[in-house]
């Protein structure tokens, strides 16, 4: 009896925990529909099968670079200047893990592997805002990493097999991207301090596209304005 109780009550737990994940996912899944569309047509336009975009996507499953790679590949480019721009522009991602890592220091190693696959920078931004609020754990968290990767996965494809019947920029799609970013900043601004380092972040990052060639001056941008910032909070 009392085994039949524990059973049931985990049973809840689990379900709770993805009922609490996808009410968290659900915006960013809905996002990555149009993204991932937009992604998958031009990289069947790039020469790539559905299956290798899926693939792709499951692999690397970093839109960013994923566009960055077929942008690459359709210009020729070899494959060691493609992964070493595309490793470059996911540094960001140790940023991003060592934010979270102080919520998640006492974790399975297993779970936290699975994890550190499916952080973006869009499940960043809901996992680190769930746990600053509190009653948030590592399951809930792969819950929202897990279901955005199959969003974006089965997008890139649907994408991909459609890629033969839709232009590259109909419906605006490659604005999604963009407007993504936007709403997960604007998501993160929380007071006046985080909003002057938004701008300088975007100020420095507009100056050192002009000196810097590639992708890196974005990272380089955000951790100097973070610095200045925290060092200016320490004055």
């Amino acid at each position: 009896m009392k085994h039949k109780k524990m059973k049931q009550e985990n049973t809840k737990e689990n379900k709770n925990t993805l009922m609490q994940g996808w009410a968290a996912v659900w915006p960013v899944c809905v996002g990555y529909v149009p993204i991932g569309i937009a992604f998958g047509v031009l990289a069947r336009k790039a020469g790539l099968t559905p299956l290798e975009i899926g693939l792709m996507s499951l692999f690397v499953f970093a839109g960013s670079s994923q566009f960055i790679a077929v942008s690459m590949l359709s210009a020729g480019a070899a494959a060691a200047s493609i992964i070493l721009t595309t490793f470059i522009v996911n540094i960001r991602h140790l940023l991003m893990s060592s934010s979270l890592a102080v919520f998640l220091g006492n974790s399975d190693r297993k779970k936290l592997s699975l994890f550190a696959y499916g952080v973006t920078d869009e499940s960043f931004a809901i996992n680190l805002a769930r746990f600053r609020e509190g009653g948030w754990d590592l399951n809930r968290s792969l819950v929202v990493n897990h279901i955005a990767n199959m969003a974006w996965v089965a997008s890139t494809v649907i994408g991909g097999y459609g890629g033969q019947f839709i232009p590259e920029r109909a419906f605006g799609i490659g604005y999604a991207l963009v407007a993504m970013f936007i709403c997960l900043l604007i998501f993160q601004i929380r007071g006046r301090k985080h909003l002057i380092t938004a701008i300088l972040a975007g100020v420095l990052s507009v100056i050192f596209s002009l000196i810097i060639p590639g992708n890196i001056y974005v990272v380089l941008a955000s951790v100097l304005a973070a610095t200045l910032m925290l060092a200016f909070k320490r004055l």
